[in-house]
């Protein structure tokens, strides 16, 4: 289990800092291979290894958001906030919809589920 799970507040290191700001300035939803890329113009020493292990302790921290879609690799989000996606089926990019979230789709699956719905996450498919 991770520190952050426990209940102990992670440290925002140089390398947390120089990834999470590299995922800030880009609107793409890049792959820990390409923020690695990018990390290492200015860390060239820095492993693939750190920059995924530092992506999920900044995910776990609330700094960024992992999107899986059920691919062999994740991409990331430097935006946390809920927010929707569209994700072309030609190129497969992915980009934010600039639309407000719909909170009322939480208390209806809240509604008609047996479960307390916490989040959700939303994505359009398209060309």
């Amino acid at each position: 289990m991770s520190d952050v799970k426990k209940g102990k507040k992670k440290r925002m290191t140089k390398q947390r800092k120089i990834i999470l700001n590299v995922l800030k300035n880009t609107k793409s939803h890049p792959t820990a291979d390409w923020v690695y890329d990018q990390v290492r113009e200015v860390l060239p020493n820095i492993s693939l290894g750190t920059v995924y292990r530092n992506l999920k302790v900044l995910k776990e921290m609330g700094e960024i958001m992992e999107l899986d879609f059920g691919s062999t690799y994740s991409r990331f989000d430097g935006n946390p906030h809920n927010h929707y996606h569209f994700v072309c089926n030609d190129c497969e990019r992915v980009y934010d919809i600039d639309m407000p979230t719909d909170e009322s789709l939480l208390a209806k699956a809240d509604e008609v589920s047996e479960h307390q719905v916490q989040e959700h996450r939303l994505e359009f498919y398209g060309t």
